[in-house]
């Protein structure tokens, strides 16, 4: 639109200044004629006369209405008649008439072109109205569209990201399959579905292995350990001193084996329940009876306990597994002649349990798997006893079950100390 407006304007233009220098042509010849009076003069009004009513023509044919070439073809109709002019006195008023024609031409024109330019204006004023609406109502469409994608998107791998953490924590049931996501997502779904079923069958297979192991095992480990005390005791005759160093050695590794089977029996209990029952526990009270569990330990390796405990809202088997645990990983692992700390405190609806010991500190990189089921730190032990490597991972699986977790943290009065965070409820 703006190339054709433009090319129109400067043609009107083009076409008036050829009119104007058409008349001043026409006027020249005029005059001269006035003065010769010959048949070349003549001729040469007679050219002035037909390129201005040629420029004439166009001008005032155009499509631009122009006002003034009425008078101007007026004119032009007394000026074709130049040979009846006796003198200049005679032609001078028609010139002058002319001129003045001529100058509302240009007015015209003038006038004609501001209004073509204002119209043209307020057509791209309106265009740009247009399209800035148009523009507005594109970037809402894209952002609605981006934000609806968005959610399409977020809210599937969202799920996603709490159907693994399920699986990882082994939190129940999943939830059930999205039926509004793109279908690469809802794939992924399904997979992590079918592994949450997978990783199911494989725990039910290991709880029903290890008990069915555990307790396969008590039956032939109690008649070695009845034969080993028959043996020991001179009941089926006397034994020499090489024997009896066999037999104290069986019967070293009988109760060795009976320590890591009861250690199996209590994990597999431990792995079957699966939600804790909150109730309010008199702390000292379990630590006290669990220091009588370990009393001769104690006095062996001459260590000391000290409590500073008060009541909480736990699950009290859970929580006297939680001490039994702790407290015989202290009495193992610690430096003899030294103090055992037993510290439990709430704060913001937190149960802190805090059971410290002496001894070598354990190495930052050991700490990320140290409750592990089966990993056994690399100290020695005070009682020469191999470990099962079952009970801090019995301690992070009872904290679990309590919707808490166990760490290992830096204290100013002990060189180990490990933690045990419970979250307060209320009792059931």
């Amino acid at each position: 639109m703006t190339i054709d407006e433009t090319q129109q304007i400067a043609g009107i233009v083009s076409k008036v200044q050829q009119l104007e220098s058409a008349s001043v042509v026409l006027e020249r010849a005029l005059r001269q004629y006035q003065v010769l009076k010959n048949d070349v003069a003549e001729r040469l009004v007679q050219n002035a006369l037909m390129r201005f009513d040629e420029r004439y023509a166009a001008l005032c044919d155009a499509k631009v209405s122009v006002d003034g070439c009425e008078s101007v073809n007026t004119v032009l109709a007394e000026l074709k008649s130049f040979s009846a002019f006796t003198s200049e006195a005679d032609l001078t008023p028609g010139l002058g008439r002319l001129r003045t024609a001529l100058v509302d031409v240009h007015e015209s024109v003038d006038d004609a072109i501001e209004a073509r330019l204002t119209v043209q204006r307020q057509d791209v004023a309106d265009m740009q109205a247009k399209q800035s609406w148009l523009s507005a109502l594109l970037v809402s469409v894209s952002l609605a569209l981006i934000l609806l994608g968005s959610q399409l998107v977020i809210n599937p791998v969202r799920k996603l990201k709490l159907i693994i953490r399920m699986l990882a924590r082994q939190q129940g049931r999943l939830p059930p399959l999205s039926t509004r996501a793109p279908k690469e997502l809802v794939g992924v779904e399904k997979d992590l579905h079918w592994l949450g079923e997978r990783l199911a069958q494989l725990e039910h297979i290991r709880t029903a292995l290890l008990r069915h192991a555990a307790h396969e095992l008590k039956t032939p480990l109690a008649s070695i350990k009845e034969g080993c005390a028959l043996l020991t005791d001179g009941t089926v005759g006397a034994l020499s001193e090489p024997q009896q160093e066999v037999m104290s050695l069986l019967a070293s590794s009988t109760s060795r084996l009976n320590t890591l089977i009861e250690k199996l029996l209590d994990y597999n209990l431990l792995l079957q329940q699966a939600q804790a029952s909150f109730t309010r526990v008199d702390v000292e009270q379990m630590v006290s009876q669990c220091i009588e569990d370990y009393q001769l330990a104690l006095q062996n390796h001459k260590l000391a306990v000290n409590i500073e405990a008060s009541s909480i809202s736990a699950d009290a088997e859970l929580l006297r597994r939680i001490f039994d645990n702790l407290l015989s990983n202290a009495v193992a692992h610690g430096a003899l002649d030294k103090t055992i700390y037993i510290r439990v405190a709430v704060e913001n609806d937190t149960a802190l349990i805090d059971v410290a010991n002496h001894g070598s500190k354990i190495p930052p990189e050991k700490i990320s798997n140290l409750f592990e089921p089966f990993v056994r730190g690399d100290g020695a032990r005070n009682d020469n006893v191999i470990g099962t490597g079952l009970g801090l991972s019995i301690v992070a699986d009872c904290a679990r079950i309590m919707h808490g977790e166990v760490n290992v943290i830096d204290v100013d009065y002990a060189e180990v100390c490990f933690r045990v965070v419970i979250p307060q409820q209320e009792d059931q």
